[in-house]
């Protein structure tokens, strides 16, 4: 906590250095240029004899501008200078009133420059003629607009680090204070407007002065080049780079990276394409994790369908193998195993059948309390749904007895099925049906007093591939419940 109070008061501590010297420098610079210009025009001396009051009355001003600028933007940065070392989130109020930092800041500029030029130029008139008072809020009015326009532009980029935080607590949204093309007007004034209008002023009738216009043409001219220069850089600052930084998180978000966070650091439609940004790569992390959830409780291949095809009462008859995995004496167990205990075996037992089954492209339909029952071939069709579905149920068979602590029956049978979603609009299920699915059940209750605790019928075994079939062998026709015909089943033949 301590470090991060250090280093937000250094944070501050240059912004607010930044704010006095941008304050300082732009109105140095400002008044100087001004003054140079009257000087180039003649204006003070054509006030006559009494040009020096005109000149010292320009200086204390400058001077007390300057201590009044300092003064004022201090004052003005107070309260963000509280929370900003603290560490601590500003209020909406507070977040307002960092985020006018910058037209605040062109405000105090704009003011202090009116001052000026309202008591220069009653002074130029009280002391000279209506034509030098006329002159002088010409040459003071436009060198304090562009001192104003570079302030707000460079102000912007002074007061990132702390608007940055402020947008967090209120971002972009509906009205905007600032605008893209308010930027634009105003380094369109900087590069060209205001200079363009001090020429034509220069250059054509009503002289201002009596001094040569070239000389004032050529600092026109040169003071346009190196505003624009200095506007368009501070322009190109806030536009093109966050635009840049845009356009690199998009590329990322396309190739797959939803983890990317754009900085909300403007307050103008930039900063609303940050905050869409961010919106977009949210809620496709989002709707990764559901898709995750979704996928682990229904299967991957099952949550691909749904998003195929979408929550609609559908599905077709497919021909698929279904192998069913029930514990045994699930209720004595039950009744000597402590909860917890139980759950923990029943996990490890279905981690089994998910990793077998899963490994051999089949889908775990369902958990049914201790029981599970697996498809091959739906949703995901297979070129050999039986001879995945007898691997599957040896790797089970052996996994558990190799944990010893279950025991347990399985059967797998081939056949044709209903597969797709069953239910109603407002809940849905992806299941399979049919007799398949039957004779598997039937099969593993009579699996549970076969010494290797597996029973398929003799349609999957004929399907199978050699290699596989080879591993069983006949155990005989059985009578299954529900059924009025016996059933040629098969056993895994017993490892030696």
């Amino acid at each position: 906590m301590r470090k991060i109070a250090v280093r937000n008061f250094r944070v501050v501590l240059r912004t607010s250095l930044g704010f006095a010297g941008l304050g300082v420098g732009s109105s140095v610079a400002g008044s100087g240029v001004v003054a140079l210009l009257l000087v180039l025009q003649g204006l003070p001396s054509d006030v006559g004899e009494h040009g020096w009051v005109l000149g010292m009355t320009a200086a204390l001003i400058v001077a007390a501008s300057l201590l009044a600028g300092t003064a004022w933007t201090a004052w003005l940065q107070r309260r963000t200078a509280i929370w900003f070392v603290l560490g601590r989130p500003p209020s909406e109020s507070e977040a307002k009133r960092a985020l006018r930092l910058p037209v605040d800041m062109a405000v105090v500029s704009g003011t202090l420059w009116l001052i000026g030029t309202v008591i220069l130029t009653s002074l130029a008139g009280a002391l000279g003629s209506a034509d030098d008072a006329v002159g002088m809020a010409t040459v003071i009015g436009l060198g304090g607009l562009t001192t104003v326009g570079l302030t707000y532009l460079a102000a912007e980029w002074v007061a990132r680090p702390v608007m940055t935080i402020a947008l967090g607590v209120l971002p972009p949204r509906g009205s905007l204070p600032v605008t893209v093309l308010t930027r634009l007007v105003v380094t369109w004034a900087l590069a060209s407007g205001v200079p363009f209008v001090g020429v034509l002023l220069v250059a054509t009738p009503p002289d201002l002065g009596s001094g040569n216009p070239t000389a004032s043409l050529v600092l026109l001219s040169v003071l346009g080049l190196a505003v624009g220069a200095i506007g368009t850089a501070l322009l190109a600052r806030a536009v093109a780079a966050p635009l840049h930084r845009l356009r690199v998180a998009l590329d990322e978000i396309a190739r797959g990276d939803t983890s990317v966070a754009v900085d909300v650091d403007d307050s103008s439609e930039i900063g609303l394409l940050q905050t869409s940004v961010n919106q977009l790569a949210a809620g496709l992390r989002e709707q990764a994790r559901m898709r995750d959830l979704f996928g682990r409780h229904v299967g991957a291949d099952v949550a691909r369908h749904a998003l195929e095809y979408g929550a609609s009462l559908s599905g077709d008859v497919r021909e698929v193998t279904a192998l069913f995995v029930d514990v045994v004496d699930s209720t004595a167990l039950a009744y000597r195993t402590p909860p917890e205990e139980l759950v923990g075996k029943l996990n490890r037992l279905f981690a089994a059948v998910v990793s077998a089954v899963g490994a051999r492209g089949g889908l775990v339909n369902k958990f049914q309390g201790d029981a599970a029952l697996c498809i091959f071939g739906a949703p995901t069709r297979l070129a050999d749904a039986p001879t995945a579905a007898l691997a599957a149920a040896r790797a089970i068979r052996d996994a558990v007895r190799e944990a010893g602590e279950l025991d347990l029956g399985i059967g797998v049978s081939s056949g044709p099925v209903f597969a797709g979603q069953l239910g109603s609009s407002s809940r849905l299920e992806y299941t399979v049906i049919g007799d398949a699915v039957n004779e598997a059940a039937r099969l593993t209750e009579l699996a549970k007093a076969v010494p290797s605790r597996i029973l398929v019928s003799d349609a999957v075994v004929s399907a199978a591939l050699p290699s596989e079939a080879a591993h069983w062998a006949k155990h005989g026709e059985l009578e299954l419940r529900g059924r009025q015909e016996a059933t040629p089943t098969w056993t895994a033949i017993q490892d030696s």
